[in-house]
C-alpha cells in the first residue's frame, strides 16, 4: 500500500480522505464504477493513493446514454491520476423499465451496470470489491434511485459513508490536482428527457449532438432537454446573455441536431429538473 495522505489537504476534507482511505484497505484489486466526473475521479485518485496503480482499475461503462466529449475526457482524467481504464458496454436500453423512464430510471441503468461488471469483470480481473463515488450530499438526496443498485450489488461508497460532501470532494481534488476539480455536473444524457416519455437512441444522440455544439461555442455548462421538436436549453445563468446575442449560432446548433426549435430557459441550469417533482423531499 502506498502513502494515503494528500499534501496540503487539512481539516474535514482531510479526515474524510483518509477514512476513505482506511475503507478501501484491504479490498485490492478494487473496481472504480468511473464517469469521469469529479466524484468518480477524486474516489479514483485516492484509490490510487492508497492501493497503488496496479492494483485499482477504472470502469467506464460505455452506451448511448454517455456524452461523446464525456468519454473522451474521462480517459484524459484517468491518464493524469495514472489509472487503467477498462470500458465495459451496458444495454440498459434494452430495459423496457428504463426506456419507460420512470423516476427510478438510474435505478435500472445502474443495476445495468454493477451487473455487467460483476458478470463480465470481477472474476477475470480478480476484484475483491467495487466502489462508486457516491458523496455524502448525494447520499441524502429522494433523486438518487441509483444507490438502491449498490446496495443490492454490495458495491462499496466510501466517501458517502466518510461524510465527504461534495464541497469536500472538490476540495480534495483541487489538493490533488486533479484537472476535473471544478468540473460542473454532467448528469447521462437521458436525464434531458421528461420522465414518462420513451428513452431511445435517436433522442440521446439529438441531445449529444447539440450539447456538444453549445459547448464549442463557447458554452461551459448546458443541459438541452428533449420536449420533441422542441429544445429547451439550460445554461448558467451568467452566460444567458450571450446566448441571446449568438441566437442564430444557438439555433442553427440545436436545429443540426435534429431539432425544430430552439427554447432558452430563462431559470437557467436546474439539477434533478424533471425527477426532483415527482419524488417525495426529505424535510
Amino acid at each position: 500500500m502506498t502513502t494515503t495522505a494528500v499534501p496540503g489537504l487539512t481539516g474535514p476534507a482531510a479526515q474524510a480522505a483518509a477514512q476513505v482511505a482506511q475503507t478501501l484497505a484491504g479490498h485490492a484489486p478494487l473496481g472504480v464504477a468511473y464517469s469521469g466526473g469529479v466524484d468518480s475521479a477524486t474516489l479514483l485518485a485516492l484509490a490510487v493513493r492508497a492501493l497503488g496503480p496496479a492494483n485499482v482499475v477504472a470502469v467506464l461503462g460505455v452506451s448511448p446514454s454517455l456524452a461523446t466529449d464525456e468519454r473522451a475526457r474521462a480517459h484524459e482524467t484517468a491518464a493524469v491520476i495514472g489509472a487503467r481504464v477498462v470500458e465495459i458496454e451496458t444495454h440498459e436500453g434494452q430495459s423496457a423499465a428504463y426506456r419507460a423512464n420512470g423516476p427510478d430510471r438510474c435505478f435500472h441503468c445502474k443495476d445495468e451496470l454493477f451487473t455487467r461488471i460483476d458478470d463480465e469483470l470481477v472474476t477475470g480481473l480478480g476484484l475483491a470489491a467495487v466502489a462508486y463515488g457516491e458523496n455524502a450530499d448525494d447520499a441524502q438526496r429522494p433523486d438518487r434511485p441509483g444507490s438502491r443498485a449498490a446496495t443490492d450489488h454490495r458495491v462499496l461508497r466510501p466517501m458517502a459513508e466518510a461524510g465527504m460532501t461534495k464541497a469536500m470532494v472538490r476540495e480534495v481534488a483541487r489538493a490533488m490536482a486533479l484537472p476535473v476539480a471544478d468540473k460542473p455536473a454532467a448528469p447521462c444524457l437521458a436525464s434531458r428527457i421528461p420522465h414518462f416519455e420513451e428513452v431511445t437512441p435517436e433522442k440521446l444522440r439529438q441531445v449529444d449532438r447539440a450539447e456538444g455544439a453549445l459547448r464549442r461555442l463557447g458554452f461551459t455548462d448546458c443541459r438541452v432537454r428533449h420536449h420533441g421538436d422542441v429544445a429547451r436549453i439550460e445554461l448558467l445563468p451568467e452566460e444567458l446573455l450571450a446566448a441571446v446575442q449568438r441566437r442564430e449560432d444557438v439555433d442553427r446548433a440545436v436545429r443540426d441536431a435534429g431539432f425544430r426549435f430552439a427554447a432558452l430557459d430563462l431559470r437557467g441550469i436546474q439539477s434533478g429538473a424533471f425527477t426532483l417533482p415527482l419524488v417525495s423531499v426529505r424535510g
